[in-house]
């Protein structure tokens, strides 16, 4: 189990964001000995949720390569987790409610979210990662993660991370199925059903919703979501039986492996700069 060092806490990292991005993620740290919250966004909904810890949220049994998804309701349930963080945990609560908790070793956002403002993490913990468009490291984050294809996973310690480039970019925008209007979506279909051209994948506030042709139903948003226009309601993966629908992607794992590089870099950095500093000066500080 890792542990901070000098002390006997485990590890605290909150990942914002339920989707498939952030739950890879999240099983890579908790590998790694973290404590890992998932914390809630509705926006954007949830499409690859056989990929993602999202339906936890829903009192689904939610496994992703042999670690659970578990929710909780209540801080208190992230306290006593972080004597013995045997899941990943996922919840409603939001970054505020969890900042009381106890000091943030990690925190990342993993929405993925098309912004015009993105927040700004830094200060609020130890190390903060954006993943995605609309970080810098000079602006918002101490760390940005790249989810461009064609820079997929590259960590930028300086400048901007390249805008924009939403699920329609990485996955190819003729595989999604985008929500005509505003409205509540319905959908008895299950993810993983092999589907065809001009079958009814579900209803948005009653009116009919379309598959623009063959393949299998990679993801899809929850029954019963409220969904604002414009958003991506479904991924059709034209690949047949070599399409993948669970478990963890090419992307998820190099987005993953990026996030563990950059805090190893980030930790190494945190060591080398207290081994600049002289003996007498560290004294001063502490007696300050």
């Amino acid at each position: 189990m890792n542990r901070d060092i000098g002390t006997n806490a485990v590890r605290f990292a909150v990942v914002l964001g339920t989707n498939d991005v952030a739950s890879a993620i999240g099983v890579h740290l908790h590998r790694a000995g973290f404590c890992v919250v998932l914390s809630h966004d509705p926006n954007p909904p949830v499409m690859r949720r056989k990929m993602a810890f999202h339906d936890a949220l829903f009192g689904d049994t939610v496994r992703i390569e042999n670690v659970t998804g578990e929710r909780i309701e209540s801080t208190m349930e992230v306290f006593k987790a972080l004597g013995d963080p045997r899941h990943v945990l996922v919840t409603p609560l939001g970054l505020l409610d969890l900042l009381p908790v106890r000091t943030i070793d990690v925190l990342i956002d993993a929405r993925m979210q098309r912004r015009e403002v993105t927040p700004n993490l830094r200060g609020m913990t130890r190390l903060s990662i954006g993943i995605g468009p609309g970080f810098s490291p000079s602006a918002n984050c101490d760390i940005a993660i790249e989810t461009r294809p064609d820079r997929l996973g590259q960590i930028v310690r300086e400048g901007w991370t390249l805008a924009t480039d939403d699920v329609g970019a990485l996955v190819g925008v003729e595989r999604l199925v985008r929500s005509p209007h505003e409205g509540r979506w319905h959908t008895p279909i299950e993810i993983g059903t092999r589907i065809y051209k001009g079958f009814v994948i579900g209803h948005l506030s009653g009116a009919p919703v379309t598959a623009p042709y063959d393949g299998i139903l990679r993801g899809i948003v929850r029954d019963g979501s409220d969904v604002p226009a414009g958003i991506a309601l479904a991924e059709i993966d034209p690949r047949g039986r070599h399409a993948q629908w669970t478990g963890i992607d090419a992307q998820g794992q190099a987005l993953a492996q990026a996030t563990l590089a950059a805090i190893r870099l980030h930790a190494a950095n945190c060591i080398r700069t207290s081994a600049s500093v002289p003996a007498d000066q560290i004294v001063s500080n502490d007696s300050d």
